[in-house]
């Protein structure tokens, strides 16, 4: 008589790691990311462990206190913003990312179902615009922090979405944006999946 499958083959859950991006500030959670690119690929609600405001630090305390339960199909990673936002500095993000990383790595049981997702450039947005802050410096940081994750991604063998160039297009646009100015709408996450899908998919084919 046939056994039961192997788990792998089963697997459906999906745990996502960030900071406001990831949670979806200002939009329900269906219209975040993370639930369309479950909907997307048939995956099971997702775990989403994330708040506005965390930096790498913060959340890797949050990590350390929340219970899992791996192994996971999908890990996704995406956080930077704030620690950019607070002037920390490049070195300290790259060794907290580099850490994070390779926890998300030990909760997905293999580099291959791992996704870190580029930081967006809020640089474009009405919020940056009138915080007086040099448009031009933040979009610089972002590029060295961008920089720093997509190297940390190449040295540990995970897949890797850029979502940045899309967050620049019409990033700055009404319909874009929720009311806050600054946190991206359902409309623009939806056009971030045109990079994590695919990122996504090849993820979920290592199964």
């Amino acid at each position: 008589m046939p056994g039961n499958p192997p788990r792998l083959c089963t697997l459906r859950n999906f745990l996502a790691l960030g900071d406001s991006y990831t949670i979806g500030e200002g939009v329900d959670q269906a219209g975040g990311w993370p639930s369309q690119l479950a909907s997307s690929l048939g995956l099971d609600t997702p775990e989403i462990l994330a708040q506005t405001g965390w930096t790498t630090d913060e959340l890797a305390a949050a990590m350390s206190a929340y219970a899992f339960h791996p192994a996971y199909a999908l890990v996704t990673l995406l956080i930077g913003v704030n620690d950019q936002y607070r002037g920390r500095d490049l070195a300290g993000y790259r060794q907290e990312f580099t850490g994070l990383l390779q926890r998300a790595i030990e909760l997905a049981g293999e580099p291959q179902r791992v996704v870190v997702v580029s930081i967006p450039d809020w640089s474009v947005t009405p919020f940056a615009r009138a915080s007086g802050r040099d448009l031009c410096a933040i979009a610089r940081a972002i590029g060295a922090y961008n920089a720093a994750n997509a190297e940390a991604a190449r040295t540990l063998r995970v897949h890797y979405a850029d979502v940045t160039a899309i967050s620049r297009d019409r990033g700055g646009a009404a319909d874009q944006l929720v009311s806050d100015g600054l946190h991206p709408s359902a409309a623009m996450y939806t056009r971030w999946l045109e990079a994590i899908l695919p990122a996504a998919r090849a993820a979920l084919s290592s199964r």
